[in-house]
């Protein structure tokens, strides 16, 4: 019987109507804890990729991945341009050990001292002070006693150096979830940055490292054999050959790596058989590739004339948008391809299948 009175005693203060500076007290509590959500929300670094709603998806937009013409190439730019800027950031920032090795470039922390530039210094200097000085030697040592200035790395331009080749462990994952973000942008579906650039990482991690690994020191050794062969051409025909050779290969790696992070994002494919169908689509779709070759020799072009006329700008614009915008255009230039070859007839074979990220709908 107590129990049951007690139980209605504190249904009644529970239904009880409240005052109205009880209510007001409440109601001042919400706004308070509100504007506290506001003000963390506001702060957030990373607000802008996450928390925002996009614009949505245009319509026309597409009309752009079924018919990738030239023309639709600048609309899709136009449209998206927004969206490089921020990919352009996730390339920048998200290979930073390269500042390192950046600043390791400034010879900031260098020893700098002086040498001399002529190999006769060393037996002038030594009969200016130990032999008999005439005006002939005088003459020598005036102009080949010439030094220069000369910077010796120290201990922390080693240590920088180091951390800058850490760029081989992040290059891969980098190209790996911006490629996504881009060929998402070109299929004209939702782009939630953030999340879309760590998923793309997460799901390809093992494959990222390590073809991010063999791409860095495949681009290491085909440079390395362009300068060896160019400082060597007139040494022999067999070296000109090579030149030419290395050159060709360049550009082919050049054309076959666009394919290959297009289709570690889009298939469940080992790594052999990336390179291999890279190497064949870098053939098949000739005309692309060349319209992409092209225009990727316009922006350097450009990017050589503006170092020419105004360096600041020059320096700015790689910051900007340009790593991205090539990007794009290799995204532009090869999906349309692997479309038509691997994905149109795996789906034409098997129509009531949805199309689903990481399937592999043909080898070929």
């Amino acid at each position: 019987m107590l129990f049951l009175v007690i139980d209605m005693a504190e249904r009644e203060n529970k239904d009880r109507h409240l005052s109205l500076d009880e209510i007001e007290e409440m109601e001042q509590k919400e706004i308070e804890e509100s504007a506290k959500k506001e003000k963390k929300i506001r702060f957030n670094l990373f607000n802008r990729f996450q928390n925002r709603d996009g614009k949505g998806v245009d319509p026309d937009e597409v009309k752009i991945a079924d018919d990738p013409k030239l023309v639709n190439f600048f609309k899709l730019v136009g449209r998206k341009i927004n969206q490089l800027l921020s990919v352009n950031l996730f390339i920048i920032f998200g290979n930073f050990p390269i500042f390192f090795l950046l600043l390791a470039l400034t010879r900031y922390f260098s020893i700098h001292t002086t040498a001399p530039i002529y190999t006769a210094y060393a037996p002038l200097y030594g009969i200016m002070k130990f032999g008999e000085s005439s005006p002939a030697i005088a003459s020598l040592w005036t102009v080949f006693s010439r030094r220069t200035d000369i910077s010796i790395p120290s201990v922390v331009d080693w240590i920088l150096i180091g951390l800058g080749l850490l760029v081989i462990f992040t290059f891969g994952p980098v190209r790996v979830g911006v490629t996504y973000i881009l060929r998402n942008m070109f299929r004209g579906e939702p782009i939630f940055m953030w999340h879309d650039f760590w998923y793309a990482i997460k799901r390809n991690l093992k494959q990222a490292l390590i073809y991010g690994v063999m791409d860095v020191i495949i681009i290491f050794l085909i440079v390395w054999d362009i300068v060896f062969f160019n400082l060597n051409y007139n040494y022999s025909m067999l070296m000109s050959i090579f030149f030419f050779m290395s050159l060709f290969l360049a550009l082919l790696y050049f054309l076959m790596r666009t394919y290959v992070y297009l289709m570690l994002v889009t298939f469940d494919l080992s790594i052999p058989k990336l390179l291999k169908n890279g190497l064949l689509f870098s053939v098949l779709g000739v005309k692309r590739n060349l319209m992409f070759v092209l225009g990727t020799v316009i922006l350097a072009l450009l990017e050589y004339f503006l170092m020419l006329v105004y360096v600041p700008l020059a320096v700015i614009i790689p910051f900007v948008i340009l790593p991205s915008l090539i990007l794009m255009m290799g995204v532009y230039a090869a999906y349309p391809k692997i479309k038509e070859i691997m994905i149109d007839p795996y789906y034409e074979e098997h129509p009531q299948e949805k199309e689903e990220e990481g399937e592999e709908p043909a080898d070929v």
